[in-house]
């Protein structure tokens, strides 16, 4: 150690020589930035990555710097090491080859990229889990977070001390710590970033890029944010898209046009383009000239299906219009292998529209509608329900959306209790005294209200469901829209007992808009090729119209090898080959549809 150092007595010119040759090259050489050094249990000196934590007991920084730029041979390489360390490393690596060949003939070289470190084997090197600290416990709460090596704790200043850290010392790396939390949540506050952007995966990245680059680094600017880093970042994504392109052709992909109107009633529809990789966008077009006629947007969807590649395209989604029907029937005969169907999310919103214009069900909806106007109108009511323990705030239904009104209509059922209490408290007394108040209080305490408002949640809780699966991106919806329209009709065949009568006026609506819009050949196949439904025995995957369709989507696409497609199938149907594994009859519900697969037949 150093304090050791400067009391001994140096007992030849030659470990004079070499101490200050370390000291010398422990400030100078950049792979120290990378190090931390310790000492082992036994009181040796040793030398710890920062990257993987991996111990190297002797063999210098030169060895360290050997493990980061991953040179084979002498130690080995490090396994989370970024990118541009690895090269800065190997910059060094070689400026070290350059200058002993220009001092060659003085100093012997063991090794073509440095000093030689043919006395150290790869078993000196160990990679053990250091125990978590308190700040690294903080940092690594938060789900998404890159977790923080516990090595940092362990540095106390800038300097590297030998011995153990005092208090003092401890105290001070503490307050370093909350002071550059506290830099970093100011911007935050002064700039009125959102709290969750540090939930993103490149917030930890960056700090961890700036960390690596030393005291002194300067953030870019305004210019370079705006212009040359966003064209970099331009090419970044560019490349992904291209990675996407290239799985395509392998696995086929879905081109979904989103229309819709922005502040200028312009009409613009959004392309893109969906494959189990992921989903790109690949323009944007205003469509307002001729969103009406189908043959102008026939030609414009060929066009985008001519952009992914025609051989590519399986499937086009666009929304429910009459025109959009249109244009995907053309779509379809000028490319036999193309399916066209409309959006499933916007299908179900018509269904809970439909439903929503029924009588009994708008009478419902305008009662609680007043109850809920009523309540947000008076602040002392308001104030007088949030004080009661498991109150929570009533939900105003939206004039542009279905669903809302039925989530709307759910809030206030859950809130039941707490508005009978509020409707017969000696404080509600003096609403009495107007007509509103009055009818507000008849509806609350009316039974037949309330039992109406269940049956109509009821009936809306699958269709409620089925359009989050479908208007979400957790999963591919194509192979749950059938079932859960299977579980949509029957549900309220059963809420009424099977009573047509009853569930009649409502199969209808479904009925009609299921069979005349939304129903396809390719949601049946996939229906009837996703696991989690092909082995429930309760599912119709065994109806005759489903193995049908999936029959009718094997023909359509033409696609060679039909015959070993086929056994495919029947390898499948039967859980033959890998699809017995245990493995497999386990994930079968719990994997979604898409997924690389592990194995192979």
């Amino acid at each position: 150690m150093e304090g050791t150092d400067s009391q001994s007595t140096p007992t030849n010119e030659g470990s004079a020589s070499k101490s200050s040759s370390e000291n010398v090259r422990q400030k100078t050489d950049i792979a120290w930035r990378y190090a931390i050094e310790g000492q082992d249990s036994q009181g040796r000196r040793i030398l710890i990555c920062q990257w993987c934590s991996s111990i190297f007991r002797g063999g210098g920084i030169n060895r360290v710097k050997h493990h980061l730029a991953k040179v084979k041979g002498n130690v080995a390489p490090c396994k989370n090491v970024p990118n541009d360390v690895q090269q800065i490393m190997e910059d060094s690596l070689n400026e070290n080859v350059k200058k002993a060949k220009e001092k060659k003939g003085i100093f012997e070289i063991g090794n073509p990229l440095g000093r030689s470190v043919a006395g150290f084997e790869d078993d000196d090197i160990q990679e053990i889990p250091h125990p978590k600290t308190k700040t690294q416990t903080n940092m690594s709460g938060n789900k998404g977070k890159r977790k923080a090596h516990g090595i940092e704790s362990y540095m106390t200043g800038k300097s590297l001390d030998h011995s153990q850290p005092s208090i003092k010392s401890c105290m001070q790396s503490k307050e370093r710590w909350h002071d550059t939390d506290m830099a970093i949540a100011l911007w935050f506050y002064d700039a009125c970033i959102p709290m969750n952007a540090c939930n993103s995966p490149y917030y930890q990245q960056a700090i961890g890029k700036i960390t690596s680059m030393g005291h002194g680094y300067q953030g870019p600017s305004y210019h370079a944010l705006r212009v040359t880093l966003l064209k970099d970042a331009k090419k970044q994504v560019e490349l992904i898209v291209d990675n996407l392109r290239s799985k395509w052709a392998e696995t086929g992909c879905t081109i979904m046009g989103d229309g819709w109107k922005d502040n200028r009633q312009r009409s613009l529809i959004n392309f893109l383009v969906y494959c189990p990789s992921g989903i790109s966008f690949i323009k944007s077009v205003d469509a307002s000239d001729f969103e009406s006629n189908a043959e102008y947007l026939c030609n414009l969807f060929s066009e985008i299906v001519e952009i992914v590649g025609s051989s590519n395209v399986v499937h086009m989604v666009t929304d429910n219009a009459s025109n959009y029907k249109a244009a995907g029937r053309l779509l379809s005969e000028k490319y036999p292998t193309i399916s066209w169907s409309p959006c499933a999310a916007h299908c179900l919103n018509l269904i809970m529209k439909d439903i929503g214009e029924m009588t009994h069900v708008k009478d419902v909806i305008t009662l609680a509608s007043r109850v809920t106007v009523y309540v947000h109108n008076r602040k002392w009511i308001l104030s007088w329900l949030r004080k009661r323990p498991g109150w929570r705030e009533i939900l105003r239904p939206a004039e542009t959306r279905f669903g809302t009104n039925f989530i709307a209509l759910k809030n206030l059922h859950d809130l039941k209790q707490h508005l009978e209490a509020l409707v017969t408290s000696s404080a509600y007394k003096r609403e009495l005294k107007n007509e509103k108040g009055k009818e507000v209080k008849q509806i609350v305490v009316d039974g037949k209200f309330w039992n109406n408002c269940l049956i109509i949640v009821r009936i809306m809780g699958p269709i409620m469901r089925l359009l989050r699966i479908c208007d979400s991106d957790e999963k591919p919806s194509l192979g749950y829209v059938y079932e859960g329209m299977w579980r949509v009709v029957n549900g309220i065949k059963e809420l009424f007992k099977n009573k047509k009568k009853f569930y009649g006026p409502y199969i209808d609506i479904i009925d009609r808009r299921w069979d005349n819009m939304l129903k396809k050949d390719l949601h049946a196949a996939a229906f009837w090729l996703n696991p989690a439904f092909q082995y429930d025995k309760d599912s119709p995957c065994h109806m005759p119209e489903i193995m049908k369709s999936v029959l009718e989507v094997m023909q359509k696409l033409k696609m060679d090898g039909l015959q070993y497609m086929m056994d495919e199938i029947s390898m499948f149907r039967s859980k033959d080959q890998s699809f017995g594994f245990e493995f497999a009859q386990n994930t079968h519900k719990t994997v979604r549809p898409g997924m690389p697969t592990l194995i192979s037949h």
